[in-house]
């Protein structure tokens, strides 16, 4: 079994929303979602971003997006931005279990704050865990809670979800559409970039609309990362990646992580789990050519899609490695896909 480090999950914004059940969905699993401490062992799972994410507050006159999400085309509008002095409670509280997993896991997992950390945690078999924020509205504009969180062991960041923040834009949910969808970085986000740059925190471009992608290309003096995002060539939506944003993450030594989202990985667009290895083929072949071997991985976005029924949860990664090889992937480049590639991307970002 070849173990895989991921780029991105959401098993916090499951604490998060049952605390109270915090262990039977961690420790012992409930049966639901697609991560849970005995399935990531049995999966091989060596660790990955965790995120802490906070979902926008829904309405009771909401449209269905899932329902429009299965039948393109969709133009989704964003929900509104999320004040800081609401979004700082829960984030730490989603920290919190994220801490409260280190220990609860009895040695099993570990928060690890240097790329020396996740390499020692892997070797001996232990999950590495390093927590990342998906969406910045719990950093102020002065960027004191950036420190806060950095130590607490925060050392990935999404500067937005999407939904706007004080410190760029997202791209909406939309198909087909280009990720050109908006304005760049506020001038609270390009110090946001710098200071970023000098503690070490490394900044995640999924979900960043193409001008905010482009003025962190241009600001940051880090490898571009896209942890969980897909070839637009291949599914024009607006959360997947042209070409030319593409041929930034390979020129800058960056990463991007496959999304295992239906909706992004689909050339219809589809939220359909009805779906089979074809279009995952098609999308680690065509990002293979324009990344190169050495800047592509894996980031599920497990507990935050709606993933192939061929993968499933987290113990569908074997079968993924497996369809792998069994379409031509040699063992050296499966590893490379399955955890190496990260591993080198924290050496330079961490």
């Amino acid at each position: 079994m070849i173990p895989v480090f991921d780029g991105h999950n959401d098993i916090l914004l499951r604490l998060l929303q049952a605390p109270a059940r915090r262990e039977e969905i961690f420790l012992t699993g409930e049966g639901k979602g697609h991560l849970d401490l005995p399935r990531m062992r049995e999966a091989g799972f060596a660790g990955g971003f965790f995120a802490i994410y906070l979902p926008s507050p829904v309405a009771h006159d909401d449209p269905d997006y899932h329902a429009l999400m299965a039948n393109p085309p969709y133009a989704l509008p964003l929900p509104d931005p999320i004040p800081f002095a609401q979004a700082i409670e829960p984030a730490v509280r989603a920290a919190g279990h994220l801490l409260w997993m280190e220990r609860a896991s009895n040695g099993a997992l570990k928060v690890c704050r240097t790329a020396a950390e996740v390499r020692a945690a892997v070797a001996a078999g232990v999950i590495a865990a390093i927590m990342h924020m998906e969406g910045a509205e719990a950093i102020d504009e002065s960027l004191d809670a950036l420190h806060l969180f950095h130590a607490m062991g925060l050392r990935s960041l999404g500067p937005v979800w999407s939904r706007p923040t004080i410190f760029g834009h997202g791209v909406p949910f939309a198909y087909p559409s280009s990720p050109d969808t908006g304005p760049g970085l506020t001038d609270a986000g390009k110090r946001l970039v710098a200071e970023c740059n000098r503690l070490g925190i490394m900044l995640d471009l999924s979900h960043m609309n193409e001008a905010g992608f482009n003025d962190i290309a241009r600001l940051s003096t880090a490898p571009l990362v896209a942890t969980h995002s897909n070839a637009h060539a291949l599914c024009p939506s607006s959360r997947n990646l042209t070409d030319r944003q593409l041929a930034m993450i390979r020129e800058t030594g960056g990463m991007l992580g496959l999304n295992f989202s239906v909706s992004f990985l689909r050339p219809d667009g589809r939220q359909l789990a009805e779906t089979g290895w074809d279009p995952v083929l098609r999308q680690v072949d065509y990002l293979l050519e324009k990344l190169g071997e050495n800047h592509l991985g894996f980031g599920s976005d497990f507990d935050g899609c709606t993933t192939p029924d061929v993968i499933g949860d987290v113990t569908g990664l074997s079968r993924l490695v497996q369809a792998l090889a069994d379409h031509g992937y040699d063992k050296p480049l499966l590893e490379k896909l399955a955890h190496a590639n990260w591993f080198a991307l924290l050496d330079r970002t961490l």
